[in-house]
């Protein structure tokens, strides 16, 4: 088992987790602490998820509920 920081899927999602970050600091406050924090709140929830997956012989619950919140995140971008 290899580390889950050295996962392409765990990098692209740290990645998008700091876009997020920087994006969300240039949004109104009335989106900020709501679109913006949930978009966090998702992403980090995602990498924990990513890391539980990692570390499990039986992945495929974890990566249901990953799936979930991928899909999430990509409806949530239309806000």
């Amino acid at each position: 088992m290899g580390l889950h920081q050295e996962l392409p899927v765990y990098k692209a999602s740290y990645d998008l987790l700091i876009s997020i970050f920087k994006f969300s600091s240039h949004l109104k406050k009335e989106y900020k602490y709501t679109v913006g924090e949930s978009l966090k709140k998702e992403t980090i929830g995602l990498l924990t998820l990513i890391y539980r997956a990692n570390s499990r012989k039986d992945k495929q619950e974890v990566l249901q509920e990953a799936r979930e919140r991928i899909d999430v995140i990509r409806l949530s971008k239309h806000y």
